[in-house]
């Protein structure tokens, strides 16, 4: 038996042409029969550093019985000079969150995966409260289970006040140990009793695993690295997926 959360992630490699550029996170989530790739933005772009993709490569499952058979399945990211993917702003400036329609009919017929909801969303008056336990969902440095072509799963702790904005930006900080690749992760917290509600997927979406957190006036020979990250809060979705 899988565990059903492990098929919500998928593995993001990005390409200028025939050029591969990085590894990244995505995962999936269908609203209204409507079915997206969710990721971080720096993930398809980032101005800053000039990482500018033209398409993206997933990897799916696609025999059920089988899963170490899968295939990769690539999404344009311009459509007539325009980008496909929607992503947004909000008092703080820039999310760094991005999503894109997926087309189910172009998807393999046998295509294996599960797919996040609204109703994974945590309520606008859901208490999270300071330290409780998460689970990070990715892909760190592309390391998976390249067998079955899994995921792995990090611990990770609230670490500020969840529903506050920190430092008036749309994310909260996660405590735990990250690393390139997992960008663009699902990060979410087990629902106790949850099956009645959410089926063999009870758990709670509360965010997309963004970046590492430092400060400039660190040492970097004295001191070690903060192991705060940037967790942008999953209600963004709802907006991103309007029809």
């Amino acid at each position: 038996m899988i565990e059903p959360l492990l098929l919500t992630a998928t593995r993001v490699l990005t390409f200028a042409q025939q050029a591969r550029l990085t590894s990244a996170t995505g995962f999936f989530f269908e609203r209204d029969r409507r079915l997206y790739l969710v990721t971080s933005r720096h993930v398809l772009i980032d101005e800053a550093s000039g990482h500018r993709p033209d398409r993206i490569e997933i990897e799916l499952h696609t025999d059920p019985d089988n899963l170490a058979q899968s295939t990769g399945f690539s999404i344009p990211l311009y459509r007539d000079g325009r980008s496909v993917w929607r992503d947004g702003l909000d008092g703080g400036g820039t999310v760094d969150v991005a999503v894109l329609a997926i087309d189910r009919d172009a998807l393999p017929e046998r295509t294996v995966y599960r797919a996040f909801t609204p109703d994974h969303l945590p309520a606008p008056d859901e208490r999270v409260e300071i330290g409780a336990t998460l689970l990070v969902v990715g892909f760190p440095l592309g390391f998976h289970d390249t067998l079955h072509h899994m995921p792995v799963a990090r611990q990770a702790v609230v670490a500020s006040s969840f529903g506050l904005r920190f430092q008036g930006h749309g994310y909260f900080l996660s405590d735990a140990r990250t690393h390139r690749g997992t960008s663009g992760a699902p990060v979410v917290a087990r629902v106790p009793g949850g099956e009645q509600a959410l089926g063999d997927l009870p758990w709670m979406l509360l965010g997309i695993h963004s970046a590492r957190l430092d400060i400039g006036t660190r040492d970097l020979q004295l001191d070690e690295a903060l192991g705060l990250n940037c967790t942008w809060y999953a209600d963004i979705l709802l907006t991103l997926t309007e029809a």
